[in-house]
């Protein structure tokens, strides 16, 4: 039995090595989801921290890391922003309030329904929430996955992967 523990022991030191997320102190876990975006089959991971202790301090940093390994999107919101955008639907007077409303916007920021897949559909049209036109319809041929996300109460933002400028773009802003 004792010349298993060791291999037993490290076994699981590395597992739980390899599966911790976990920032410095005043930072929480790290939420990843694999899904393909920059490619059709490929997978890119997206990352969502919330950093600092305090709201006043606290940012959600998003990030998509594209299959090879390449950081092709960053942003960085911080809480006291978001919060200021929801202030007039939502009582987020005391500090308890905004917290919890900070930390639902974080472990909600990579939901499924964030996920559009493919970005834009054949029977898709652009509007006038459509910033860029030729992107859009790019968007049609290429039938690559897109992702949306919220900066305010009614306010989102939708982006994707631009095979010809070979960067991430908006392709919808609604509805500011």
């Amino acid at each position: 039995m004792k010349k298993y523990l060791i291999p037993i022991l490290l076994v699981f030191g590395i597992l739980s090595a390899c599966t911790s997320d976990h920032k410095t102190k005043g930072s929480a876990e790290n939420h990843i989801i694999l899904k393909p975006f920059s490619d059709s089959v490929k997978i890119d991971t997206f990352k969502v921290a919330l950093n600092g202790g305090a709201v006043k301090d606290m940012t959600i940093q998003f990030s998509i890391t594209a299959y090879d390994g390449k950081l092709i999107y960053s942003k960085d919101f911080k809480a006291k922003d978001l919060i200021d955008n929801y202030k007039s639907s939502v009582d987020l007077k005391k500090e308890r309030s905004q917290m919890d409303f900070i930390m639902n916007e974080y472990k909600l920021f990579l939901d499924d329904e964030n996920f559009l897949e493919p970005a834009v559909t054949e029977n898709e049209s652009p509007d006038q929430y459509t910033p860029d036109k030729i992107f859009y319809n790019e968007l049609k041929q290429s039938a690559l996955n897109g992702f949306k996300y919220r900066t305010g109460k009614e306010t989102s933002v939708y982006i994707a992967w631009s095979e010809k400028e070979k960067k991430v773009k908006p392709y919808y802003n609604c509805c500011k």
